[in-house]
């Protein structure tokens, strides 16, 4: 097992990892919107962290030595479900034409008053 890092996403807020690797899978841990340089939620909404948040999911897969294009599996988290036909354009235009699996809920609520929470399992 290794524990992955890399500065171009928000340091970990807590006791956990960015992303651990193990037998060739990465699993991310949740991603808000936060802006790596600042700590703090991309200012406007949910679609700027819903940005925030894939960019930072990005920077950890290719730290890890992959991409998008490895994911198999991710799970949002929305603050509120009314955001899903944006998240999917937001999703659909990072992602291209790849389609993993994918699970979608409402919470009652995310760290630090957040719109959305994404977390990934992929395949290196």
């Amino acid at each position: 097992m290794k524990m992955h890092h890399t500065e171009d996403a928000p340091k970990a807020a807590g006791f956990y990892s960015q992303a651990v690797s193990a037998d060739g899978w990465l699993f991310t841990a949740g991603q808000l919107g936060l802006d790596p340089a600042t700590g703090k939620l991309a200012p406007g909404g949910f679609e700027p962290q819903a940005r925030q948040a894939l960019a930072n999911l990005r920077a950890i897969l290719r730290d890890a030595g992959g991409d998008f294009d490895r994911v198999v599996k991710t799970t949002v988290y929305l603050a509120d479900l009314g955001d899903f036909g944006r998240l999917n354009q937001i999703y659909a235009a990072a992602l291209g034409d790849h389609r993993p699996a994918r699970t979608t809920v409402q919470v009652a609520a995310l760290p630090l008053g957040a719109a959305i929470e994404i977390d990934m399992v992929a395949r290196l």
